[in-house]
């Protein structure tokens, strides 16, 4: 890896400088760090695109240092601000450092973001810890080539702490590199190791693939969430949607609650999710010896979290909401259930939700607890209907699950569909769906991946926890 301290007060500005239009960089001006290619004059100077350059506006006054790509909307990401400030590594490993005191302030770092782009002024890279392992996604030509030189400082300051990284995963493999003329890459950085990382999470126990799990391999956004549905799942029977790798329900279940469903489309993201569960000591229900530690031969795989191929699963391929035609899909009471020592009772379905809330609500099921956590179902500004529509028929079907006085979790990970839009659209499902609301809890990502004010890609997440009521 880099030895970024030995030029650690070396220079990495080139001699140009961006001019901006007359009027432009309104976002940057208002406190954000993106200027658009719309918004630049010209460059004068020598320059490559990613390199580091001067940015002024339309009368000379300084702006800000900030790296260019000339192929990407966003053209110019800023670093600072501040003219006298020199782009060096010592800079960077600067904002590393403060970047890593904010989560220790913040969080439990066990498992954390401990860099996440724009809102820690290091535009386009983030980097989550999962124990000793790093997993860093990079969506931007300059940051890219400033990227061992943060890894590095990240390595060298987490040591500090006695943090030793095992090893490094790359996982920039996002769409969104397209538009910045990137290739999509995923890798080890230095030598390899065992991509199946174990956490502890809220006192739950999950394997992270770092490899090949979604984003950089779990959601540590939700943590803070995942644990403020527990209080409410003791003794509760709960309906897990969009379980992914089973994490709010095993956070209601290790909670105390009697009965948990937990419901996912992807056949990967269920047998995941069972070899969680096994994980925190869930086993087929009438193996209650193997909770003392015996098991039939052959058997020992599944207390180390495999479970059968195919076990439980049906297949039945996510679709889109705007598309699906409704199949009705029949609950068996005879699925096969896990059992803990404490006796709460799991089971995993491999469903697409659109069919399965409508098929749950005309067997008159009822549940004291419903959550939906689901993908963000817009990406872009273009499909925002298309998402208002989706966020709105599964908040209806959801709400007709609750009982009277029961709980609804539920939430929107898409920036697009921002936080006044998101509590209208639930809105309109409790009218269509004849229920009072009672909010509980409003509360947005955890604290690794900060709100920077102005920098309006940084609030994503919107998470509501409602007390659902009939008509009084």
């Amino acid at each position: 890896m880099t030895d970024y301290r030995q030029n650690l007060n070396e220079n990495l500005a080139v001699d140009a400088v961006a001019r901006i239009k007359k009027g432009g960089a309104r976002a940057f001006k208002a406190g954000g760090l993106w200027i658009y290619d719309n918004e630049i004059e010209r460059v004068d100077g020598s320059f490559e695109d990613g390199d580091i350059l001067a940015v002024e506006d339309f009368d000379g006054y300084f702006l800000g240092w900030g790296f260019i790509n000339r192929a990407s909307k966003i053209c110019i990401r800023m670093l600072s601000r501040k003219k006298e400030q020199k782009i060096t590594p010592a800079f960077l490993e600067a904002r590393v450092r403060a970047s890593w005191e904010y989560r220790k302030k913040v969080i439990d770092t066990s498992s954390c973001r401990v860099i996440f782009g724009e809102a820690d002024f290091l535009p386009g890279i983030t980097v989550d810890k999962y124990e000793d392992v790093l997993v860093v996604e990079s969506l931007a030509l300059g940051i890219d080539r400033l990227k061992p030189i943060i890894l590095s400082a990240l390595t060298q300051v987490l040591s500090e702490d006695g943090i030793r990284v095992r090893g490094i995963y790359e996982r920039s493999d996002a769409k969104v590199r397209d538009k910045e003329g990137l290739p999509r890459t995923k890798g080890f950085i230095g030598d390899p190791f065992d991509p199946l990382v174990p956490i502890t999470e809220n006192g739950v126990r999950y394997i992270v693939d770092v490899e090949n799990g979604q984003k950089t391999g779990f959601f540590l956004d939700q943590k803070e969430n995942r644990h403020a549905i527990a209080k409410l799942c003791a003794g509760a029977r709960v309906l897990d949607c969009f379980t992914h790798t089973g994490s709010f329900g095993l956070n209601a279940a290790l909670a105390g609650a009697a009965e948990v469903t937990s419901v996912d489309a992807s056949d990967l993201a269920i047998e995941q999710a069972g070899q969680n569960a096994a994980l925190n000591g869930f086993v087929p229900a009438g193996q209650n010896a193997a909770l003392n530690g015996f098991v039939p031969a052959g058997q020992n795989a599944a207390l180390n979290g495999f479970v059968p191929a195919g076990q439980g699963c049906p297949g039945i391929p996510a679709q889109n909401a705007a598309s699906a035609a409704q199949k009705e899909i029949n609950v068996s009471p005879d699925t096969e259930w896990l059992v803990n020592e404490a006796g709460t009772r799991l089971k995993y379905l491999c469903a697409d939700i659109f069919d399965l809330l409508p098929s749950l609500q005309k067997q008159g099921e009822l549940y004291d607890v419903v959550i939906l956590d689901p993908p963000a179902f817009t990406k872009s500004r273009n499909s925002v209907k298309a998402a208002v529509r989706g966020y709105r028929e599964i908040n209806q079907r959801g709400l007709r699950l609750v009982r009277d006085g029961g709980f609804l979790a539920t939430c929107s990970c898409s920036h697009f569909m921002d936080p006044d839009l998101f509590r209208d659209t639930i809105a309109q499902a409790a009218k269509d769906a004849r229920k009072r609301l009672r909010q509980v809890e409003f509360r947005t990502q955890a604290p690794d991946h900060p709100i920077l004010w102005a920098s309006e890609e940084s609030y994503y997440l919107k998470f509501y926890i409602f007390q659902v009521l009939e008509e009084k």
